[in-house]
């Protein structure tokens, strides 16, 4: 991609590498959403920060790199890693940033990590670094982790900076702490007593905080429990800070998200995690694909979230009657019953749909690129003996040639699970699917984001187990052709970022849908009741 390319991605990934940690800042309207290069190259390079801007959460305009790392041998920011952006009342923007170089060894005998600051007069274009500004870790934190700064400004008038620290001595995988510093002219700054210090977790990584409404929220991304990003919420940014019952923002595959506002709505950009080989079975790596997801407030001050609606309707063309889908009831009080489309999606699409469920239901969901059969593909399954929504697929991994060696002690993919609330009655699930990411969307309340590597292609099913529920409403989408003005006036490109649609054939061309429930059959009516 060229600097200055315009694109409409559903998750962006830079053609030279992959998204790291994002540092959004908006302004005037305007995305600015910084990012950590990765390369992934041998030896591995430093680490610069480059930027997309947007407006509307779906144009997104590359501006190539925007803070290098240090030229020099030796260099403290080799590495310029996680940071925040602000701007002062005269109007001047200060960006701190985690400077880090693997060859610079702290006290622990561990890369030293410094907080680092530049600045820009001209509107973010240039930045200028100012390494006389450049700190450490102060006295009771370890010196190697001392990273992630983000300042704001404090009811008190004073630019806070919180940090992702650990202490010195106490629990190996229980001394994080976010540390805090307190400027007057964001150059000079000064320790103050810690933020937060739960004594809970290795560390906070990305710590943010911000007020919306009566409450403040403080956000991080822990790797202790799980790999995921947590909130905490309190009336005043000194806390007490409460914990929500559901206080995980998405899942594994998720991660390290910060946050912007707009006209009183906030936007938390992260990263769909890439798996090494590109297997559902690989190791997760570190960096992937931008993802943005909104949060909405409750009532209670607690968050839900769910993909933006700018981006959802970007898929407005229906294709709901050609994917051949039925609607129906489908029961199974002590077994398994299924449906499932006439044709495989494309590999972009957004698929809405609605299921009533009864009581007493032990499991249902969707089947995602499943066979025509539904035994093979991706498997959302939605739990509500468990309450929580979890995703599967088949086949899983063996580990041998016995029929026992299927890895069915793994009941699904391990860390793809989100607690839900599944009282009986209508749920709306929701797949925003681009390829091989696919972002899923429980009630427009819980996500769960994944990457999708081993089945590119299949149907579209719907599958209940030990209970019953009726499916109300089926709907797909996908995005509309690009017409290429370069071409003639009765030719069009058909190429809309990868979407295909060879399988979904027009209606006028779909022949009699079957009715029939003979046992042999293997089209969806076979497995569905009738209303």
């Amino acid at each position: 991609m060229e600097l200055g390319t315009t694109t409409e991605p559903v998750f962006f990934r830079p053609q030279d590498g992959w998204v790291g940690d994002v540092i959004p800042f908006e302004q005037d309207g305007q995305f600015w959403l910084y990012y950590l290069l990765e390369r992934r190259g041998d030896p591995p390079a430093g680490m610069p920060w480059h930027l997309v801007t947007t407006r509307d959460l779906v144009t997104l305009t590359d501006r190539g790199l925007a803070l290098p790392t240090g030229s020099e041998p030796g260099a403290e920011d080799h590495n310029c890693y996680t940071g925040s952006i602000v701007r002062d009342d005269h109007g001047r923007h200060h960006l701190f940033y985690t400077a880090q170089n693997p060859d610079v060894l702290g006290s622990d005998g561990l890369p030293l990590q410094l907080v680092a600051h530049a600045t820009s007069d001209d509107g973010m274009t240039t930045w200028t670094k100012h390494p006389a500004d450049t700190f450490g870790a102060t006295p009771g934190y370890r010196p190697s982790d001392w990273r992630d700064p983000f300042v704001f400004r404090h009811p008190d008038g004073r630019w806070h900076m919180l940090l992702a620290a650990r202490h010195q001595t106490g629990p190996e995988r229980r001394r994080g702490v976010i540390a805090r510093c307190v400027s007057d002219d964001l150059v000079t700054w000064e320790p103050a007593q810690p933020f937060w210090d739960p004594r809970r977790y290795i560390t906070h990584e990305c710590p943010e905080v911000f007020q919306w409404g009566q409450w403040w929220y403080l956000v991080y991304s822990e790797f202790s429990d799980r790999f995921v990003t947590r909130y905490r919420m309190a009336r005043s940014p000194e806390g007490p800070w409460e914990v929500p019952v559901h206080d995980t923002l998405d899942g594994r595959a998720w991660y390290a998200a910060k946050s912007a506002a707009r006209d009183g709505r906030r936007f938390f950009f992260g990263w769909i995690a890439s798996r090494a080989g590109q297997r559902d079975d690989g190791a997760w790596q570190w960096a992937g694909s931008l993802s943005t997801l909104e949060a909405l407030q409750r009532e209670d001050g607690t968050l839900a979230i769910r993909p933006p609606a700018e981006l959802v309707e970007t898929f407005s063309e229906d294709r709901s009657a050609q994917l051949g889908l039925a609607k129906g009831v489908l029961e199974a009080p002590d077994s398994y019953v299924d449906t499932v489309s006439d044709h495989d999606t494309p590999s972009q699409f957004h698929a809405r749909v609605v299921l009533d469920v009864d009581p007493g239901t032990r499991e249902f969901g969707l089947l995602v690129r499943c066979s025509d059969d539904g035994d093979t593909g991706y498997v959302l399954r939605l739990e509500p003996h468990a309450s929580r929504m979890v995703l599967d697929r088949w086949p899983r991994r063996t580990t041998g040639e016995a029929q026992w060696q299927v890895s069915g002690d793994v009941p699904q993919i391990i860390e793809l699970e989100r607690p839900a609330d599944l009282s009986p009655g209508r749920h709306v699930i929701e797949a925003l699917v681009d390829d091989d990411l696919a972002v899923f969307t429980l009630d427009g309340a819980v996500t769960l984001s994944t990457p999708l590597y081993d089945h590119r292609r299949g149907r579209l099913g719907v599958f209940v187990g030990e209970g019953r529920l009726e499916v109300v409403e089926v709907n797909l989408s996908r995005r509309p052709p690009v017409t290429d003005p370069t071409l003639t006036d009765d030719t069009s490109s058909d190429d809309t970022d990868g979407t295909d649609d060879t399988d979904l054939p027009d209606t006028s061309v779909l022949p009699p849908r079957s009715t029939t429930t003979d046992p042999g059959s293997t089209g969806s009516a076979a497995r569905r009741s009738a209303p």
